[in-house]
């Protein structure tokens, strides 16, 4: 009883930093436009720590694991489960410095302080999810930003969120336009895990003390003659086993805390 009356409380505090957070930053990310895009890149990064610095308020501890031959500033190809609507402010804390983008439902792209804005004026890929062609045409397009240096692409290949926790299986066609697209930028494999139990009560409220678990693989390097078939599968095997082993950590976790 003590925790769930903890939790509300801590939900209440933190639904109205959110909330400012957002309405703040809408307004600074049309300002930082004016300025070109470096400047709205710099101020969504911002926006995206600033939302991930809301979640101590309700107790959730961020824990990454970081591969120590991520380079600074390096454009990537970053393959990742998803859990929740935190999972893209996390990646831009994680990957602050490597300007990631983000493909989204065209939706998204309107109506959402903070949010539509930034997806628009930073040049995030927004697509129509029922015209497979020009979507596939979208990333091919993020592909050659990561080709050329000027970005990294953040994909989730489920391309969904998945229900409570479980990996889904990967939708390849994304990723094989991507890949195409930037031959020879490398793989970063990530896996989250818990990000799911922030949301399963919808906040209502927003579980006290979530540990929120990030895992960053070693870049895999690319090979002009790789078979993208098997690279995927490759990728696919190395984030599903993470998410296991982060499932089982936490599991074990929670034990201890019932114990």
């Amino acid at each position: 009883m003590m925790r769930q009356a903890v939790s509300w409380v801590g939900t209440v505090v933190f639904g109205i930093a959110f909330a400012v957070t957002l309405l703040v930053f809408d307004v600074a990310l049309r300002i930082s436009a004016l300025f070109g895009l470096r400047a709205v890149e710099r101020t969504g990064i911002l926006l995206q720590v600033a939302l991930i610095r809301c979640l101590p308020l309700v107790g959730t501890r961020i824990e990454v694991e970081r591969s120590p031959r991520i380079a600074e500033g390096a454009s990537y190809i970053i393959v990742s489960n998803h859990q929740s609507m935190f999972d893209v402010p996390l990646f831009g804390f994680a990957f602050r410095s490597h300007a990631p983008k983000f493909i989204s439902k065209q939706s998204l792209g309107h109506g959402l302080p903070g949010i539509s804005p930034h997806l628009r004026l930073a040049q995030h890929p927004l697509i129509d999810r029922s015209d497979r062609s020009s979507a596939v045409d979208a990333i091919r397009e993020l592909g050659d930003r990561v080709a050329a240096g000027r970005a990294s692409a953040v994909l989730f290949p489920e391309g969904t969120r998945s229900p409570a926790g479980q990996l889904m299986r990967f939708k390849r066609a994304g990723l094989e336009a991507l890949l195409e697209a930037a031959p020879e930028a490398e793989i970063v494999p990530v896996a989250l895990e818990n990000s799911w139990k922030i949301m399963r009560h919808n906040f209502l409220p927003i579980p006290w003390g979530i540990p929120l678990q990030m895992w960053i693989g070693d870049p895999m390097p690319r090979d002009p003659q790789e078979d993208r078939k098997a690279l995927i599968d490759e990728i696919e095997a190395r984030v599903r086993a993470s998410v296991m082993r982060l499932k089982g950590e936490s599991d074990a976790e929670g034990d201890e805390r019932e114990d």
